[in-house]
């Protein structure tokens, strides 16, 4: 039983505990979906079964690249389309004309680049044809516009995917060449909603800050994003693409190409893909030390629940669950608060869970940086990336892709690199036994910069608690929300 706690008398009570009633509908629905599916085992991950999806290719042999932020994983795919010798391919939620991939005097918009590179080479562009409602962005109209743009005087293909289910996108966001590298991540080629490009510094800017992560994907696993980029293309368009070649070994890393991809949506995969779904919670069954979190969102209750499980058994006495997310996601905050709510209330205080978000500050002045990326790291022993939410979208009813890997030298150095970039510290400050570094660290920075500023004092720090977290927010809002929009 879930520790109460008091903010608002009765009607609190009774939000929570039709928050609980929905959310156990939800979950009797995913269960009962994934069944009929044969993808039952996805909810029902065994312990101590391993760090891998039972239902991906696990690939030896790769290489992988992880670039935080935009501005180096953007120029870097700008680098491999204008080298391109064979075929770019990039599938995309949106993509804007005049996006520059890099900047300054000489930056190319996103439309001339790939005009550009088309002189030479085949390029196809594929994207969300926007929601059949203009409810929200990008709309149809604002997508056939950019890509009439696109196709200007230009032999790119550029093509449009509607066959998404209602309410739901095509999210992922990868990028191929010469079907030999794949990028594959959270970036999207726009700046609608925000301008994805932003540096490591997080300084102040006229937009929104944005923090985001990719990963540059070499050898034998790059052809698995291949042949879903080929299989898309081919349903939306009737092209048929070579069978992509599986690249030669280029390092040593193990590496399972995941996806979501719902069912009835494609003909190549009428039972649909939820092996992103089935990795997360083997890997957070496993977890023994750390859970450490990016992400847009978190309000999948099978999710939480795996958290809430490794909260109250907790495999080691410093166990510890830390999570960034965006202060004011564009949409499911309430729905993030209320799961983050579940959570903190299974901790009851003892500790074990801190949840940060990040801003961009100088004096007095401050403003949210969003929190866009979507990361897994567990125990420096398991690492995802990509473009999947820790929500009932992403995880069941989007097309997503996310890479993992068990290799801990690159889990490792990718969490030193992510934690001295938002706590503001060396490497090598950083450079001790995790659990105590959440304790030392994260925890007493994020909680005097949310003093300063409740007191009116300016920040020091770019990290902060996840302000206004009530343990029972708006519980009713996600199941609802879940319950609309996951059919």
């Amino acid at each position: 039983m879930s520790v109460m706690f008091e903010r608002g008398g009765w009607f609190d009570r009774l939000d929570e505990r039709a928050g609980d009633a929905l959310e156990a509908l939800l979950r009797r629905h995913h269960h009962r979906r994934l069944r009929r599916l044969g993808w039952q085992d996805a909810l029902t991950p065994v312990d101590g079964g391993g760090w891998w999806s039972s239902r991906a290719a696990i690939r030896d042999g790769n290489s992988m690249d992880v670039f935080i932020d935009g501005a180096d994983g953007l120029a870097e795919m700008e680098k491999a389309i204008r080298g391109a010798r064979h075929s770019v391919h990039i599938a995309g939620w949106h993509a804007t004309p005049d996006f520059r991939l890099t900047r300054g005097p000489a930056a190319t918009p996103l439309r001339d680049l790939l005009a550009e590179t088309a002189e030479r080479v085949p390029v196809r562009l594929l994207l969300w044809a926007g929601p059949p409602l203009p409810a929200f962005q990008p709309t149809r109209r604002a997508v056939r516009r950019a890509q009439q743009e696109f196709l200007r005087d230009s032999r790119l293909r550029c093509a449009l995917d509607q066959r998404e289910r209602t309410l739901h996108c095509h999210h992922e966001k990868i990028v191929i060449v010469d079907n030999d590298v794949a990028f594959v991540g959270g970036v999207d080629m726009t700046a609608l909603q925000g301008d994805r490009y932003d540096d490591p510094a997080h300084g102040l800017r006229a937009g929104l800050g944005w923090h985001d992560a990719a990963v540059r994907l070499r050898g034998p696993a790059v052809a698995d994003v291949a042949r879903h980029f080929s299989q898309r293309w081919r349903e939306v368009t009737a092209e048929s693409l070579s069978e992509p070649t599986e690249p030669a070994p280029t390092g040593e890393l193990r590496v399972q190409v995941l996806r979501t991809v719902p069912e009835r949506t494609y003909r190549f995969a009428p039972r649909g893909d939820f092996t992103i779904l089935d990795a997360y919670l083997e890997a957070l069954t496993v977890a023994e030390r750390y859970i450490y979190l990016e992400n847009q969102f978190l309000w999948s209750p099978e999710v939480v629940d795996a958290l809430i499980d490794k909260v109250q058994h907790p495999p080691c006495d410093d166990f510890r669950v830390l999570l960034l997310l965006p202060a004011k996601p564009s949409n499911g905050a309430d729905t993030t608060r209320g799961q983050l709510g579940r959570l903190l209330n299974a901790d009851a205080g003892a500790g074990r869970v801190l949840a940060t978000t990040i801003v961009a500050y100088e004096g007095e002045k401050s403003t949210p940086v969003y929190v866009h990326a979507k990361v897994g790291i567990i125990d420096d022993r398991w690492l995802t990336i990509g473009s999947a939410n820790l929500n009932e979208h992403s995880l069941f009813n989007d097309t997503e892709m996310n890479v993992s890997t068990t290799d801990t030298a690159l889990a490792r150095d990718t969490r030193l690199r992510l934690w001295a970039e938002h706590t503001e510290r060396a490497i090598e400050d950083l450079d001790e036994d995790p659990c105590a570094t959440i304790d030392k660290v994260w925890r007493p920075t994020a909680e005097d910069q949310a003093r300063r500023e409740k007191t009116g004092l300016p920040r020091t720090h770019r990290l902060t608690l996840l302000a206004d977290v009530s343990r029972r927010t708006h519980r009713l809002e996600g199941p609802v929300r879940g319950m609309l929009v996951d059919g």
